[in-house]
């Protein structure tokens, strides 16, 4: 039984052993494959360091290539900054050698000058005195076709664009044309509407400074362009200039459709609107269009009523200064109109042009329902009121009516007891100017009617009327006995 036991415990020893034999082969085996693991990782890692290395040399190279490039390169600009050292260097002389030739041409320059000096100092001499004259001499570029002197070529050759016609600047907006840069610049204020030069006394202000100088006037009263011939004073040139024509008689711009001229382009261009119908003033109350800005100012005074312009000596008041003008010639007695053919004299132009018809025969408007005929188109305009019983003016005192202005005019005299016509030798004044001229008479012993039986002169035509009715009555009598 011992033996038994002893051979089964051998048998348990050795299966022990035998299962240690497998264990330990399979660790080795484990062992075995971890060292080619370890084999793998450690050839693979080598390999990853080779491509690496190669890796590296290559970048090697690229950088070896980076900078051999930059060497050639900084090789190149140092020779350009080299050539460009040699250009400013040489750029450098010459500018030394023409600013000694500039130092020796002022040089030269200063001797002519002291030169020309000495020639004037000597040209200056005073023989009364025995001093010299040391004014500086100016010099002028004068125009060969006018004479007119200018300060330098620059200014001769804008000038000279008066006789080319040369307008070389030119508005973008409008296309019109001007002789110098100036002009246009002062021209574009009109579209951009600046009015730069505004006045300080009345607020007005204008688009070039030339014209707000000219407007000052008006406030100052300076008149500083003053006619030779007649001492008439002006504001500024071109109103003179164009007054200097009524002395010289000279109307250089003409109608093209009529041939009538005048003394300046102004007028002309007001004229021309007669042809064209063109009205372009119109009053905003009632409508009423006009060709002048003029006329609609002094239209505007009848809705206002006002009449700034008063005579001094009858302070009677005038919308308009041309009426004021001709108002005064009845004071004065100035009749500056004279028929060329009979020696009549007339305060207005339009009283000569309807006296001229008288020596033409023309006699233009006719009415049409009896035959009279008339120089004036008012006259028949008047006269047709007499077959119409048309009496417009009525009297805002007494109600009376009358058929033409002049004759309200007259009657309202009544009222205001205002008698404007006096006679200079005996001092009697009188309403209108039929009646003093039928006074004047009386000192002149002027008798223009006369009767044609009896041959009586009278003073009044109502006294010769008087006197034919008594003469028929007379004889009507004679009869009857």
């Amino acid at each position: 039984m011992l033996f038994i036991k002893k051979e089964s415990e051998d048998l348990k020893i050795e299966n022990v052993f035998s299962l240690k034999h497998e264990e330990t082969e399979e660790q080795t085996e484990k062992e075995e494959s971890e060292d080619v693991k370890i084999e793998e990782t450690l050839r693979v890692k080598h390999e990853e360091t080779e491509e690496q290395t190669e890796k590296e040399e290559s970048e090697d190279v690229k950088i070896e290539e980076t900078l051999r490039v930059k060497h050639e390169e900084t090789e190149e600009q140092t020779e350009k900054e080299e050539s460009e050292d040699v250009k400013i260097e040489e750029t450098l002389r010459v500018k030394d050698e023409e600013t000694e030739e500039q130092t020796d041409l002022m040089a030269l320059k200063k001797a002519s000058h002291e030169l020309d000096e000495r020639e004037e100092e000597r040209d200056h001499y005073d023989f009364m005195t025995g001093e010299r004259s040391t004014q500086a001499k100016k010099t002028y570029f004068t125009c060969q076709q006018c004479g007119k002197s200018c300060r330098n070529k620059r200014d001769l050759k804008v000038h000279m664009r008066v006789h080319t016609g040369e307008k070389p600047y030119t508005c973008q907006q409008c296309g019109k044309s001007f002789r110098n840069k100036t002009e246009l610049k002062v021209h574009m204020r009109i579209h951009t509407g600046e009015k730069p030069y505004t006045c300080q006394q009345c607020g007005k202000s204008f688009t070039d400074k030339g014209t707000f100088n000219r407007h000052m006037r008006v406030h100052t009263g300076e008149k500083p362009y003053t006619c030779q011939q007649c001492a008439k004073s002006f504001r500024c040139k071109g109103n003179l200039d164009c007054h200097t024509r009524v002395h010289t008689g000279e109307k250089p711009y003409s109608c093209q459709q009529c041939g009538k001229s005048f003394t300046d382009k102004g007028t002309l261009n007001r004229h021309m609107r007669v042809h064209s119908g063109e009205k372009p003033y119109t009053c905003i109350q009632c409508a009423k269009s006009f060709r002048n800005k003029g006329d609609l100012d002094s239209h505007m005074r009848v809705h206002v009523g006002e009449k700034p312009y008063t005579c001094q000596q009858c302070e009677k008041h005038f919308s308009r200064k041309a009426n004021l003008n001709t108002h005064m010639r009845i004071h004065t007695g100035e009749k500056p109109y004279t028929c060329q053919q009979c020696g009549t004299s007339f305060r207005h132009k339009g009283e000569l042009n309807i006296h001229m018809r008288i020596h033409t025969g023309e006699s233009s408007f006719t009415c049409q329902q009896c035959g009279k005929s008339s120089t004036r188109k008012e006259s028949i305009k008047i006269h047709m009121r007499i077959h119409t019983g048309e009496k417009p003016f009525n009297c805002q005192t007494c109600g009376k009516s009358f058929r033409d202005k002049g004759h309200i005019k007259v009657h309202m005299r009544i009222h205001t007891g205002e008698k404007p016509y006096t006679c200079q030798q005996c001092g009697k004044s009188f309403r209108d100017k039929g009646h003093i001229k039928v006074h004047m008479r009386i000192h002149t012993g002027e008798k223009p009617y006369t009767c044609p039986q009896c041959g009586k002169s009278f003073t009044h035509k109502g006294n010769l009327d008087r006197h034919m009715r008594n003469k028929g009555e007379i004889k009507e009598i004679s009869k009857s006995t």
